[in-house]
């Protein structure tokens, strides 16, 4: 038991830290009481031996505050950029989508392409919370240099890239505003080929930073909400793309945010029904019981913690169940990971009940009842889909999202199933040409295929 303890410190604290947590940037609004859930098992033998022996960072002089404390230095460090950090205090007085402030960024942005831009625009708007509350979001909308040949107005390819992050300066948002080697997430740069492509094609770029303001990563309500009034910013802001076609793909972490468009837009965009002509999803999570079971203590396990400390900056009724050597390491400097760190974590195979005081605790009533709050399957998209997929994927399984593509048709909705070669990674790349003229399709405006079986 003291041998496993010592490997689970080791590669998730990595140093010893300061008893005094840093704070995160300005997180708006405080803490709701957390709802208890009294028929969930006591900590196992394992769990009662890490709260004996390593007790729970000192993060406030009274105990009855520690959880808001908690969840304020679990937070993503400041950027030190106040578009990105700065809680505007009128949120409740704004619509979703209505701009606070906006920002050209065109010659830092220029320093990541390898195609010419004509203009890149960072837009800062109102946004809404898993929860429902105001919150905010950002987004950057790059216009090419290159000429739109197609019908209408120039099209606008809304790309949900994979944050799959912690720390705000991971974001697009960040990276593109700021020099070229200013704390650069590598994990971007694997999907910055396919954005060239779009400029290239004469479309307009919006990459939204779908994670939101406290970096919740895979919480697919908030990164819908993020999505859809991203598109709705880019409307108020600038004019010329008012009437424009806008399309949504995203893979992987990107995958929930295009699915959570679609799946939202009905209920909290119909507006944009007019406008929104379609969304791509690959390589995507739509069963969060299932995954969470397949990651837990397998080499995925490092993504899955990752997730979990995320998903609780939107749910902090999560935090009551966290354990004291967790609560140490959510408030380390883990908490600004960028994707290319988090996969590396999960080594050496680290359980979920490791950082929770319940045992059994990804079959409890409380995550039973988070797993329903993320669970989108009940809804109806809004647009077509094109929904793909990696043959040989062995970290999502593809039954989860044929299920909900069989879904989705019986339903009524027009949409396309492609299974493509390679795992989850190259399957990324091997999805590309039939991505791309899906994509192409919808922004010409052309009626989108529908490959559901006949009912």
């Amino acid at each position: 038991m003291r041998g496993f303890l010592a490997i689970v410190v080791a590669v998730l604290v990595g140093s010893v830290l300061s008893v005094e947590q840093p704070a995160g940037a300005d997180p708006g609004p405080n803490v709701a009481p957390s709802p208890v859930f009294p028929v969930n098992s006591p900590p196992s033998p394992l769990q009662s031996w890490i709260d004996h022996n390593i007790k729970a960072p000192q993060l406030t002089s009274t105990p009855a505050d520690h959880q808001a404390a908690l969840w304020r230095a679990m937070l993503s460090s400041p950027t030190g950029d106040r578009m990105f950090d700065a809680w505007p205090p009128n949120l409740a007085a704004l619509k979703p989508g209505q701009i606070i402030e906006s920002r050209d960024v065109t010659a830092t942005t220029a320093q990541h392409m390898t195609v010419p831009i004509r203009r890149a625009v960072l837009l800062k708007f109102r946004s809404t919370s898993s929860t429902g509350t105001p919150s905010f979001g950002t987004a950057t909308l790059i216009t090419p240099a290159a000429a739109w040949n197609g019908p209408g107005s120039r099209p606008v390819e809304v790309n949900a890239m994979p944050i799959n992050a912690l720390g705000m300066h991971c974001t697009p948002g960040y990276q593109l505003s700021h020099n070229l080697f200013d704390r650069t997430n590598t994990d971007l740069v694997w999907f910055m080929p396919a954005l060239y492509a779009s400029l290239n094609q004469g479309h307009a770029v919006l990459l939204p930073d779908h994670e939101g303001p406290l970096m919740a990563y895979g919480e697919p309500n908030v990164a819908g909400h993020m999505m859809l009034d991203s598109i709705r910013a880019v409307r108020n802001a600038l004019p010329e793309f008012d009437n424009s076609r806008y399309a949504v793909a995203g893979y992987s972490g990107g995958a929930i945010a295009a699915y959570a468009t679609a799946m939202l837009q009905r209920e909290y965009a119909p507006e944009l029904s007019r406008v929104l002509t379609g969304v791509a999803s690959g390589g995507l999570v739509t069963d969060y019981r299932d995954i969470a079971h397949r990651f837990n203590g397998w080499i995925a396990s490092g993504i899955m913690l990752s997730v979990t400390t995320a998903i609780a900056r939107e749910h902090p009724e999560m935090l009551q169940y966290m354990n004291n050597l967790a609560q140490w390491v959510v408030t380390s400097p883990t908490r600004d990971l960028c994707g290319d760190a988090d996969g590396p974590l999960g080594a050496v195979g680290i359980p979920m009940d490791a950082a929770a005081n319940i045992s059994n605790s990804l079959d409890s009533p409380a995550a039973e009842n988070l797993y329903r709050q993320l669970d989108l399957t009940n809804r109806t998209s809004g647009v077509p889909l094109y929904i793909y997929h990696g043959s040989w994927d062995p970290w999502i399984p593809i039954e989860d999202v044929q299920r909900m593509y069989g879904e989705q048709c019986s339903r009524g909705v027009p949409a396309v199933f492609r299974t493509v070669p390679g795992e989850h990674l190259s399957s990324y790349a091997t999805s590309y040409p039939g991505l791309d003229d899906w994509l192409n399709a919808r922004l010409r405006g052309e009626p989108a295929p529908n490959e559901c079986p006949r009912r």
